[in-house]
């Protein structure tokens, strides 16, 4: 039997999720296309994309991945490059991420994570004595690992990039690599990532609006203001579903990255603490799938997704409630996007298969 825990708490966040893309684009959809059920509308397909998607993967036995795990880091790194042909990607909010597929678009980084951890998975299972000594088993895994970083920072797409790194350091962690090397690796990735940032001025000002958004709050520091103007006034019960004001153009595009905000502002804290709540439901069933897994394949694919999952929501609510700098990271299954949304479901029905053979 699949874990109903999980498939529960998921569908819980997807049905939220749908109601507050609408809520929170209503103004968005009359002002840019007079439908306030646009951007509502459209999550819906991509909802029912994901769970067929997910209903697939869910009946699919997990062990069919290893053999396609090659074929689909392949197809992932070739879509990487073709994303960044001039006139072929397409440039949204200054990156190259996007690939057009008739009126619709998929964001080819956001899969390549996934086929990023079902490769490693297959590889650490088989290679566990190996990931022991830095230049046989860890060096070319972080080789592997950094060359779709860098493809993905060519777009540039820092916070995606960041949460697959993240989640394969997870992995690798879990698979029995040694402290000492991620001491070092830690020392050479904070070096990393303190030069990306020096290397792109608009970095540097999301650094220093999140140190102080009132320096520049009409520029780098808008978002975060108008993110903290409506999760404030939410207070303990919010505003009421619907009732948003930050949505009416003071907070751009609130149905992506800043929708946790609206959802404070509209459910109040108790709203927010029931998301948490769900997240956290949802990590819980993960981390019992993982422990119980027949193989150790199984159980990486697990701490994968799981990992992938729990970044992504602790970044996003860092950002939204100003405790990490913005960065372009969405929140799963609420969030408006095909391409995320899409790839969330479909690795929930993967851990939902290995919990059909879990130990129980």
């Amino acid at each position: 039997m699949p874990d109903f825990l999980l498939l529960g708490a998921t569908l819980l966040l997807l049905i939220i999720g749908i109601l507050m893309v609408y809520s929170a684009s209503s103004a968005w959809g009359v002002y840019k296309f007079d439908d306030p059920f646009y951007f509502a509308k459209r999550q819906l397909l991509f909802a029912g994309a994901g769970l067929a998607a997910m209903y697939v993967t869910a009946k699919v036995d997990y062990w069919t991945w290893q053999s396609w795990s090659k074929l689909l880091l392949i197809i992932c790194f070739i879509l990487l490059l073709i994303v960044l042909i001039p006139g072929v990607g397409l440039m949204r909010g200054g990156a190259r991420s996007w690939l057009g597929i008739g009126a619709f678009s998929i964001q080819p980084s956001e899969f390549m994570k996934l086929a990023m951890i079902i490769f490693l998975a297959r590889y650490l299972s088989r290679h566990q004595k190996k990931i022991t000594k830095f230049k046989e088993g860890l060096l070319p895994t972080l080789l592997l690992i950094f060359t779709a970083f860098g493809l993905i920072m060519l777009q540039p797409d820092l916070g995606t990039g960041a949460v697959m790194v993240a989640t394969c350091v997870v992995m690798i962690f879990v698979s029995g690599a040694r402290i000492s090397h991620f001491v070092w690796l830690g020392v050479v990735g904070a070096a990393g990532f303190v030069a990306l940032i020096a290397s792109a001025p608009y970095r540097i000002k999301r650094i220093t609006s999140f140190l102080d958004p009132w320096s520049d709050p009409l520029g780098s520091g808008f978002q975060i203001i108008q993110s903290l103007y409506a999760i404030g006034p939410g207070g303990l019960f919010g505003m009421g579903f619907g009732e948003s004001r930050q949505k009416y153009f003071y907070l751009p595009e609130p149905q992506t990255d800043f929708i946790f905000a609206i959802i404070a502002e509209e459910g109040g804290y108790i709203a927010g603490v029931v998301i948490i709540l769900l997240f956290t439901i949802v990590m819980w069933r993960g981390i019992r799938i993982s422990l119980g897994a027949p193989d150790m394949y199984g159980a990486l694919l697990a701490v994968g997704i799981v990992g992938m999952l729990l970044i992504q929501v602790m970044i996003n609510v860092g950002v939204v409630t100003g405790l990490f700098p913005v960065t372009g990271i969405t929140l799963p299954f609420l969030s408006y996007g095909g391409s995320s949304l899409t790839l969330m479901l479909l690795a929930i029905g993967i851990l939902l298969n290995i919990s059909i053979q879990a130990k129980h």
